[in-house]
């Protein structure tokens, strides 16, 4: 009985927040909540889930309006801890040992307590502090349940109003669905950050914990415990010009060398440590850069620091983050402007996140599909921004990219292609030779049976296509004729009163006409709208 009463009020919450938003719209000054006020504290109030969900929302910046994601920056994350009993529970059944086998100590008092996961400090046998991420029991069945009924409910909000379907809303949640059970899977976040303790092994400036071998598993997560100041802690703000350069440049070797990112650097997962290192933590939420990614990226950057608004656009374009039919003097009239803007604002004042999401935007949601990683590119960069001007009010940010960011693009045209692709290509071109003695031969063959004449064979690819539709479009010319004779010949019986009478005078063939013409013109019209055109 629990999951239909809970489908029941997740429903229910939705048809509120509906309500409000057709009130809000009919009565625009009434007091009281706005709709993105109400749809984060419905989200509040439902559960972790929908916290998780609208967390994710609020990367889509390149579909909310920006009251939207300000009402979302705001939900709170932080939920009352489960019991230090089942969190043990947890911890033993996941790894597959006692506790008392595993650590030397355990703390019972949780340090953090979110949605997903509470964290407790822990000691192993061999005096290491670590600390332990246990995620909560139940979570990931309880996510399952509530993505399949809001995915009924994103198809109920399509019916009601069609014009939402080009935001493709179930979609949506199935992506969001899709990024949340990665989340809730801690052995992934292991991997994580393997590879950016990997990635940032030779670096004096940053550290990164490590994940401790064999107490990894789904629902567990045991790493290494570091700490320090929180990067917006007064007490380095002395130092805050030299970590302002050290984030900025680790950055760019996430996206540009590494091809893997952080994707919330908030100041509660950057640390100080006493050494002067910035420490990671938190890596449920990375992005990836494909290498023909961080090319595009590498492009959008030197085109938006060199105000080139042709330069910006292959870029975006190259990078999936507009497509589609488009009138490209428009976008690149509307990319100038954007350019123009902020060659009018002091340096200092110039966002690359900014500039990214105005971008996203050209074309009123009628070039949407922005892929996820870029997504958590948005987000980081702009939370990257604001932490760095935390540190740094003064920096100009501008002047660290151009100057980082040639030296990046040109080891990005330096950088050697995987050596899986070199070890196909060496395949291909042997197997190639191996094969030419016996293609040249066919060849020279057919040419002698053609009398000379070098054979030339044309593939075509679309006809068929092309072909089925034409079919149709003549059945359909046919069927519009046919259904208009029907009208004309109709109109005369009636006119004329030919044969027997219906309905008083009406006359009968006239009737079975028109009945023809109508349901003739019916399944006309159901097919034009089926494929969107005649």
């Amino acid at each position: 009985m629990l999951l239909p009463l809970r489908a029941l009020r997740i429903a229910a919450a939705f048809a509120g927040l509906l309500m409000l938003a057709v009130r809000r719209r009919l009565w625009p000054s009434a007091q009281g909540q706005t709709v993105p006020q109400r749809f984060r504290s419905t989200l509040e109030r439902l559960g972790p889930t929908f916290v998780k969900f609208g967390q994710a929302l609020s990367l889509r910046g390149d579909l909310l309006p920006d009251d939207y994601l300000i009402a979302l920056s705001d939900l709170h994350d932080k939920v009352a801890p489960f019991p230090s009993s089942v969190a043990r529970a947890e911890v033993e059944q996941g790894l597959k040992q006692p506790i008392g086998t595993l650590f030397a100590e355990f703390e019972d008092q949780p340090m953090a307590a979110a949605s997903i996961a509470q964290v407790h400090r822990a000691r192993l046998k061999d005096g290491r502090r670590v600390i332990v991420k246990v995620r909560r029991p139940d979570i990931a069945p309880q996510i399952d349940r509530d993505m399949r009924t809001l995915i009924a409910v994103a198809r109920f909000v399509v019916i009601v109003a069609p014009r939402l379907s080009r935001f493709q809303p179930v979609r949506l949640v199935q992506e969001i669905w899709t990024n949340l059970r990665k989340e809730t899977d801690f052995r992934q976040e292991a991997r994580n950050i393997r590879r950016f303790v990997e990635a940032f092994k030779d670096w004096a400036t940053i550290h990164v914990p490590d994940a401790v071998d064999d107490l990894v598993s789904e629902a567990v997560l045991v790493q290494t415990l570091s700490g320090g100041h929180r990067v917006d802690d007064p007490a380095v703000r002395p130092d805050g010009p030299r970590l302002a350069q050290v984030l900025v440049d680790a950055y760019l070797h996430q996206f540009f060398v590494v091809g893997l990112f952080h994707g919330d650097p908030h100041p509660g997962n950057l640390f100080i440590t006493p050494e002067g290192r910035i420490c990671f933590h938190d890596f449920g939420l990375v992005g990836y850069l494909s290498r023909e990614t961080r090319r595009g990226l590498a492009m959008f950057l030197q085109g938006f620091v060199h105000s080139d608004p042709e330069w910006t656009l292959d870029a975006a374009i190259d990078l999936g983050i507009l497509g589609g039919q488009m009138d490209r003097a428009e976008f690149v009239r509307s990319i100038e402007e954007i350019l123009g803007d902020y060659a009018g604002r002091p340096l200092k004042d110039w966002s690359l996140a900014e500039a990214f999401l105005q971008v996203t935007r050209l074309g009123s949601g009628q070039n949407i599909g922005v892929p996820h990683n870029l997504l958590i590119l948005m987000r980081a960069l702009f939370i990257g921004e604001a932490t760095l001007r935390t540190l740094d009010p003064d920096l100009r940010i501008l002047d660290t990219l151009v100057a980082r960011g040639e030296e990046m693009l040109k080891a990005l045209i330096r950088e050697k292609p995987p050596l899986g692709d070199l070890a196909r290509l060496r395949q291909e071109i042997a197997l190639a030779a191996q094969d030419v003695p016996g293609l040249l031969a066919v060849w020279l063959h057919k040419m002698q049976r053609e009398g000379g004449r070098v054979p030339i064979r044309i593939q075509h690819e679309g006809l068929e296509s092309l072909g089925r539709e034409m079919n149709r479009g003549n059945n359909r010319i046919a069927v519009a004729m046919v259904t208009l004779g029907l009208y004309v010949g109709s109109s005369l019986l009636m006119l004329h009163s030919v044969g027997p009478r219906v309905f008083g005078d009406v006359p009968l063939l006239a009737v079975i006409g028109y009945g023809l013409a109508l349901w003739l013109s019916w399944h006309l019209a159901r097919s034009v709208r089926r494929t969107g055109g005649l």
